[in-house]
């Protein structure tokens, strides 16, 4: 049963990949007709053959008129091989190619084909080899026995077959059907693929309605809709789509890498106009509520502003408080007591100095010394004393409730008293305007952060997170 499971699926796996590559064939194909008229040229001058051979599905042939000019040419070429430059044949062929080339001007043949840019090309080499502003006198002094016999025939005939010629040679006519477009038969060349891809999708059709009997007709067809984009007659460049599903659904290549810069490119993009919009839109309410005056109001507990909701039932001002407390005193002053002892001494030993009994005992040495150690001790116990009240009575319960007492009419009588001095309006101001400056100096930053970075960055913890 594995064998035949294994063999199933190197069988389905071989399918898929030769209808991928028939599709790539033809989309192939497809990029050659849409590209042939551009670079017909290029094809009439280096591969001539590939002309021959697909002008006849675009409807093209050669211009009368260009096509006359270029055989008169070959002929005057035979006859100068064969009787020479000074004769009557070769002087008729030159009047008849003066003649031509004044009809070329006039009737600009290449218009038809939208190639009038390289008539007025061919003119210019013209006028800059004969040196002549007119370019139909510089036709005319260039096909004159004179000018070939004393510039030398095989010299200018060398100068015509190398600068005019290619360019009269890409000159064409196209036919016109009969719905008034251009003539293109590229669907006789279309066609078998279509047919091909056509049985396949309806094959497949019959699979999905097999395996998901709950489908109908259509969604069977809808369920793999971009293969219905193989058999649209117009934008077939669309069948990119379905080459690209097929090629990675076969494993003949890797879409995911694809896939990644493309999102990664529409993410940037919209990462960098987010940004900027949330952090404006907060900065914004921010300063919406401090022109409402809602910060202060909340200071001041006052009954108009809408009822503050606290999460878990905790004072975080006054929980934030009591945890600053408690590591000011348990962690932070008994590392900075010697510091502290050390102010108070200084200070004790100032202000002992302004007495002026002191100052007279000062000259006693066994007295002064007596006096600096008890200005140690005393700054000892005085620091002792403060530390050790100030920790019976964060572990004082009374403290606590007082100390949540406090800082609830700390807030309150800091919002009236503000409010009395008619502070607050300055504040607002202030506040507005620091951060509309944020918004101007660090938000356009914030916007143009390295987002490629970030999705970098996301991308290898997403990696590493599911190994």
């Amino acid at each position: 049963m594995i064998k035949k499971n294994g063999f199933s699926q190197r069988s389905s796996l071989i399918f898929e990949r030769t209808i991928a590559l028939i599709i790539a064939v033809n989309f192939c194909l497809i990029l050659f007709d849409l590209s042939y008229i551009p670079l017909r040229d290029f094809y009439v001058l280096r591969l001539r053959q590939v002309t021959q051979i697909y002008d006849r599905i675009k409807g093209i042939e050669p211009h009368r008129e260009t096509e006359k000019y270029v055989e008169t040419v070959n002929q005057l070429e035979t006859q100068v091989s064969q009787i020479g430059l000074k004769s009557h044949q070769v002087q008729i062929q030159l009047q008849e190619l003066i003649h031509l080339s004044d009809e070329m001007i006039d009737t600009d043949p290449f218009i038809g084909a939208g190639k009038s840019g390289t008539l007025e090309t061919i003119k210019d080499r013209m006028r800059k080899h004969s040196h002549k502003e007119s370019a139909k006198k510089a036709f005319a002094i260039f096909w004159s026995q004179e000018h070939l016999s004393k510039y030398g025939w095989k010299q200018e005939i060398s100068f015509f077959d190398e600068k005019i010629r290619p360019l009269i040679l890409t000159n064409y006519y196209r036919k016109i059907g009969e719905n008034g477009l251009p003539w293109d038969i590229f669907w006789t060349i279309d066609l078998p693929f279509v047919i091909l891809f056509g049985v396949e999708l309806l094959g497949r059709t019959f699979y999905i309605r097999r395996k998901h009997p709950y489908l109908n007709w259509l969604e069977a067809v809808l369920w793999r809709w971009y293969d219905l984009l193989l058999f649209l007659p117009f934008w077939r460049w669309l069948r990119i789509i379905p080459l690209i599903v097929r090629l990675d659904q076969s494993k003949l290549i890797d879409s995911q890498m694809v896939q990644q810069q493309i999102n990664q490119g529409i993410l940037a993009n919209f990462a960098e106009e987010i940004t900027e919009v949330v952090v404006v839109r907060v900065i914004n309410q921010i300063q919406s509520s401090i022109q409402r005056g809602d910060i202060f109001l909340w200071l001041s507990h006052q009954q108009n502003v809408k009822p503050y909701i606290h999460v878990n039932n905790v004072n975080e001002l006054t929980a934030l408080m009591e945890l600053l407390a408690q590591t000011i005193i348990h962690q932070v002053m008994p590392k900075i007591q010697p510091e502290i002892t050390a102010i108070l001494r200084h200070n004790i030993a100032v202000a002992s100095a302004k007495v002026p009994i002191y100052g007279n005992l000062q000259n006693f040495p066994v007295i002064g010394q007596a006096q600096i150690q008890l200005n140690e001790e005393l700054a000892i116990q005085i620091t002792n004393a403060l530390y050790n009240v100030l920790t019976g009575l964060n572990n004082d319960t009374v403290n606590k409730q007082l100390s949540g007492q406090l800082v609830e009419k700390f807030t309150a009588v800091l919002g009236t008293e503000m409010q009395k001095k008619h502070v607050i309006t300055e504040i607002e101001t202030l506040l507005t305007d620091f951060l509309e400056e944020i918004k101007i100096n660090y938000v356009q930053r914030l916007s143009q952060e390295d987002i490629n970075q970030i999705i970098a960055q996301s991308r290898q913890l997403a990696r590493k997170s599911e190994r």
